[in-house]
């Protein structure tokens, strides 16, 4: 046990902390990772059965997780056939009530004044929705389905603007990028601090601002069977990196190392140098925290 395994690489490798004797073993072949080193999880998801339909029903959540330009494309989608429809439903008003043949009538009184065609509908609309008011266009008194279609599109809009826009700033406000300046060390080692051996890595922040109530938490990730033969496929265990003594909760305005002491309640303190070199595991850190200038 007295072995530095570096388990965050690609491939492992043993070297012995006597100074006397050193050896390395040989690299294992690349495994595909269960946790990219981006934080993405490699799981998909196939034959749930109404997956579509689960997906659907949680609409704002799916376009939050939408990759930017699939966002921005539903974004620009919805705007625009909105603003087509309601459109549309203003040429009809005018068409039904003949509005359309008293263009320059200055007798005749329209639903929507200065409203000739299409164009003009659409204009109208816009200059309603944006609040522009150039004043050429508006609404007489003597049209009560204007009125009501106009407390429609006020609705409508405001609805759509809340859901989108909400849409959007989340998904701008999303910590992804700022995970970038949260490094973790490439290698773990296991060595001995104060007369423990103990599991150790590097976790630090290169921003100047802080990650308010930062906690760490380790899971390991490993296939097992249990006692009555079932075997469970990616199991995880948590690793006690301070729990007890509130350790993992960090101040982290300068790098720490995160310790896992290997006690008997380790999953780690059966395991021999050579047993560790040949087990198939995968160690996840997990470091949530509130970044203090978005919230």
């Amino acid at each position: 046990m007295s072995a530095i395994r570096r388990k965050f690489g690609e491939d492992y490798q043993v070297v012995n902390t006597n100074r006397a004797m050193s050896f390395s073993a040989p690299a294992k072949r690349k495994r595909q990772r269960f946790v990219e080193k981006n934080g993405r999880c490699n799981v998909q998801h196939g034959n749930l059965g109404g997956e579509t339909s689960r997906y659907i029903s949680d609409l704002f959540t799916t376009l939050v997780d939408l990759k930017w330009r699939w966002n921005l494309l539903v974004f620009l989608l919805t705007y625009t056939v909105a603003w087509l429809i309601m459109a549309s439903m203003w040429w009809i008003i005018a068409y039904i009530r003949g509005d359309l043949g008293h263009g320059h009538d200055e007798s005749y009184t329209p639903c929507v004044a200065n409203v000739y065609n299409f164009p003009s509908a659409f204009l109208f609309f816009i200059e309603t929705e944006a609040t522009i008011g150039y004043g050429y266009r508006y609404i007489t008194e003597k049209c009560p389905e204007g009125i009501l279609l106009f407390l429609f599109q006020s609705l409508l809009g405001s609805i759509v603007d809340a859901f989108l826009i909400g849409c959007m700033f989340i998904k701008m406000s999303q910590p992804k990028k700022r995970a970038e300046t949260l490094m973790f060390s490439q290698d773990a080692v296991i060595s001995q601090r104060d007369g423990k051996l103990c599991l150790m890595f590097r976790v630090g922040n290169l921003r100047n601002s802080h990650m308010v109530s930062a906690q760490i938490r380790c899971k390991l990730i490993k296939s097992r069977q249990t006692p009555e033969g079932e075997f469970l496929p990616l199991d995880q265990r948590e690793l006690d990196v301070g729990f007890g003594t509130g350790a993992d909760q960090l101040f982290l305005v300068s790098p720490l190392t995160i310790c896992h002491e290997i006690n008997s309640n380790s999953p780690f303190f059966d395991l021999s140098q050579r047993s560790l070199m040949n087990e198939q595991f995968e160690i996840v850190v997990i470091l949530e925290g509130i970044v203090e200038t978005t919230g």
